[in-house]
């Protein structure tokens, strides 16, 4: 299953009042895994940034000026979020909001609600009084998100997936043959799969120390030995070995 993770940046809160989306970052998944393909671009809005959004951003009407028009990046956006996968947003309703007004500018239809799926609610149902900021949540699940200074649609897409994976139950290993079917016939690289609702770090710099006394492996030494030659699991490990011809 193909879902995007996005989230845009504006000049301000409300598009009726003239404000607009002058960032947009995309994340796919694929099966609730990271593909690697994503999507951000910067947007001139045709207008001013107030002083508070640039706080929030740090994207200027100067920085904007010599960027695309929504106008010139709205057929790549559109395929890149294609035209039913689900939309995982944080407070989706603003972002789809801003989006549909965008949208509507240039005569593109609107995204639905019932394409998007709210992780802002998904947290406020599962953890009721509890802190729902995409920050909170980044702590909440030991997400790393020491490089959000500032706000940023694709470092915060990227935050979310990772958000949104945890918020539904972690990573599930498909085992369904059509689903690594599907992938392969649209050309997704298969991701590496680790234990559900962890990250696989790669091996530990120190191993753990074993958790047998130095007793308990005697006594496990010499409960082998008295199993003698015939035992069951010996001829089993004697169809392994290399035969001598």
């Amino acid at each position: 299953m193909r879902e995007i993770c996005l989230d845009t940046e504006t000049t301000g809160l409300k598009p009726e009042e003239g404000h607009r989306v002058i960032e947009i970052g995309a994340v796919e998944l694929h099966n609730h895994i990271p593909t690697g393909r994503t999507f951000h671009v910067y947007i001139n809005p045709e207008r001013d940034v107030p002083e508070e959004a640039v706080k929030v951003h740090g994207l200027t009407a100067e920085f904007l000026a010599d960027k695309p028009t929504f106008a010139e990046i709205v057929d790549d956006f559109l395929a890149f979020i294609g035209e039913d996968a689900p939309l995982v947003i944080h407070n989706a309703e603003f972002d789809r909001r801003f989006l549909n007004w965008e949208l509507s500018i240039v005569g593109r239809p609107e995204i639905p609600p019932e394409r998007c799926i709210d992780t802002l609610e998904i947290a406020r149902r599962k953890f009721p009084g509890a802190q729902h900021t995409l920050d909170a949540l980044c702590r909440r699940f030991g997400v790393d998100n020491s490089a959000r200074e500032l706000h940023g649609a694709l470092l915060d897409a990227q935050l979310l997936a990772d958000v949104y994976i945890e918020l539904i139950g972690g990573r599930q290993i498909d085992l369904s043959l059509a689903g690594m079917g599907t992938g392969a016939a649209d050309g997704i690289a298969a991701a590496p799969m680790t234990r559900p609702g962890r990250r696989d770090y790669g091996p530990r710099p120190r191993p753990l120390p074993s958790r047998l006394s130095p007793e308990a492996e005697a006594a496990h030494r010499a409960f082998v030995e008295s199993l003698g030659e015939k035992a069951l699991w010996r001829q089993y490990l004697s169809l392994d070995e290399p035969s001598e011809n």
